[in-house]
């Protein structure tokens, strides 16, 4: 069924904030990770340490399992959203440069629109187009796209981190309509139960044959952080985001991550601050604004 879209509140802008800067360190802090652990122990280690947590917390607050109708779509987002996304994203980063997988990044808003679109689920209006155009844009300013490499095994990592984020923009339509029906942590610890299994089938044992105890203490607290935000906090957000406004504008604020890995290049490195880094956060933040205001009486997401 169709409706009006409502304005999401306060709350939901201030998560995807919190999402998209702690994911925009993702790439900086994943790249040292994976100088001491391997791409598929680090996919491997993500989902084991937030599945069993997620579903903890999904049985003791939801207290319930969903129908099994409901468990093959989860499957489904357990697929795209976490088996491929993760696993796809830390090897394509480790075949490729940080910055390059930033710049590809933006792909994410244009990829979750046309499917949106190809579903039925929203419609593409000339002021999304605008926004999103405008978001990409700056975007793309801020990294200087004339940064991309496509030397070496550059470019599988590139191939794999752009079908990371295709993958991700699916599980960003397609949660939408299953959270309608499904508590959002009932969703998200299914989704990681899935998804994780995948992970862990291919990626167990470089985590088993892992040493640990030979990482650099820098390396453990990357671990964390990769484990905490990106991971377990981040996916949480983002699920109860999709619930309470729309899969384009989750995808929009993806575009914010040039500007968290910008600050960190400015306060860890002593990078400048100069005009292009100016247009570009002007450019984002239009963007952002213009795809948050709907015009009276347009319609909305199909529920």
């Amino acid at each position: 069924m169709s409706g009006t879209e409502h304005q999401p509140d306060y709350r939901v802008h201030l998560a995807l904030l919190f999402v998209q800067l702690s994911f925009g360190g993702f790439s900086v802090v994943g790249k040292y990770a994976l100088a001491h652990v391997q791409p598929l122990a680090l996919a491997s280690l993500r989902v084991a340490f937030a599945a069993p947590l997620l579903l903890f917390l999904s049985m003791r607050y939801d207290r319930g399992i969903p129908a099994p109708r409901e468990l093959i779509r989860i499957a489904i987002l357990g697929f795209f959203g976490v088996f491929v996304n993760q696993v796809l994203f830390i090897i394509g980063l480790n075949y490729t440069t940080a910055i390059n997988a930033s710049i590809l990044m933006p792909s994410i808003p244009v990829f979750t629109t046309a499917i949106a679109m190809l579903f039925g689920i929203e419609r593409l209006t000339v002021g999304r187009a605008v926004a999103i155009a405008l978001s990409v844009a700056g975007a793309l300013i801020m990294l200087d796209v004339t940064k991309l490499s496509f030397s070496g095994d550059a470019t599988l990592g590139n191939m794999l981190v752009l079908i990371n984020c295709f993958s991700y923009s699916f599980f960003l339509v397609y949660a939408r309509p299953v959270l309608m029906r499904v508590p959002a942590l009932t969703v998200t610890a299914w989704t990681f139960m899935f998804g994780g299994a995948g992970v862990l089938i291919v990626g167990g044992r470089d985590l088993l044959s892992t040493d640990f105890q030979a990482l650099p203490v820098l390396a453990w607290w990357s671990l964390a952080y990769i484990v905490l935000l990106p991971t377990l906090v981040n996916y949480l957000l983002n699920i109860w985001a999709i619930r309470r406004s729309s899969s384009s504008l989750v995808a929009a604020y993806t575009t914010l991550q040039p500007v968290a890995a910008t600050a960190l290049a400015v306060s860890l490195l002593g990078e400048a601050f100069g005009v292009k880094e100016i247009a570009g956060f002007v450019l984002i933040v239009a963007g952002l604004l213009k795809v948050t205001s709907r015009p009276r009486g347009a319609v909305g997401l199909v529920d």
